[in-house]
């Protein structure tokens, strides 16, 4: 695993202090790359302080208007979740979530997003996400601060990187690189419009079904030359259904 290829996402955060302290956990636990996306209130004193010897962090930290544009480059999204969710997700706790990461090959970017410190990710946020991360917390006491709940993944992504003799796992042998975030955007966006052109979906009566075929794909994982097989498939039905329409019953 290679700590420079991951990226902490913090999206909308509040609190100026909880940049800094989570710029200190990442640095303790050999991590650079921090991205910001719409933070309240950034650059600030408090996020300095917090930081303490880590300011180089905030110094370099990427700001984005979007989640879209913090990681749209990226081939694996984690996003971090507490709450149980009406179609379930693929869910890992920090440990095996860093296994995980682990195992992807060392060329891929990854991104592991943390959401606004009153209500986390939005459903449509963690849609995006190839899995969720869920850090079990005692029922007593569940409210987990947010430079802490990165500090804890850190953590575990500083063991798994220190391990020796780290197995090689399938996706780093793939023969095609996996499939950008961007790239399964415009996939999913040309996948619904298809499937409304075949009116096998409704647009006034979507149901669930967008977000379980969001569900099935993230949980198989494209490349780019499946990606663009699925593609090329697409646009052929869509062919097809406007030949079919031009034609008299």
């Amino acid at each position: 695993m290679h700590p420079e290829r991951i990226r902490i996402v913090l999206v909308n955060t509040s609190h100026p202090g909880n940049i800094g302290g989570t710029a200190r956990a990442m640095k303790n636990m050999g991590l650079s790359r921090l991205y910001l996306v719409q933070p309240k209130r950034f650059p600030h004193e408090e996020a300095d302080w917090r930081a303490a010897s880590a300011q180089d962090l905030l110094e370099t930290a990427v700001v984005t208007d979007s989640l879209e544009a913090a990681v749209g480059d990226c081939q694996f999204v984690v996003g971090t979740s507490a709450r149980e969710r009406r179609i379930p997700w693929p869910l890992l706790d920090a440990r095996q979530c860093a296994q995980r990461i682990a195992a992807l090959p060392p060329s891929e970017e990854v991104a592991i997003l943390f959401g606004r410190e009153d209500r986390g990710l939005t459903n449509d946020e963690l849609k995006i996400c190839n899995l969720h991360l869920n850090i079990p917390t005692s029922d007593t006491y569940s409210s987990l601060n947010l430079a802490m709940a990165v500090q804890i993944v850190a953590y575990e992504l500083r063991m798994v990187s220190t391990a020796p003799d780290t197995p090689v796992q399938e996706d780093a042998q793939w023969d095609s690189p996996f499939a950008t975030r961007d790239n399964m955007e415009r996939f999913y966006q040309h996948l619904e419009e298809t499937l409304v052109d075949l009116e096998f979906l409704d647009p006034a009566a979507p149901r669930q079904l967008m977000t379980r075929l969001r569900r099935l794909y993230s949980r198989v994982r494209l490349d780019e030359m499946e990606l663009n097989i699925l593609r090329g498939i697409l646009t052929e039905a869509q062919k097809w259904v406007a030949r079919a329409r031009k034609t008299p019953d």
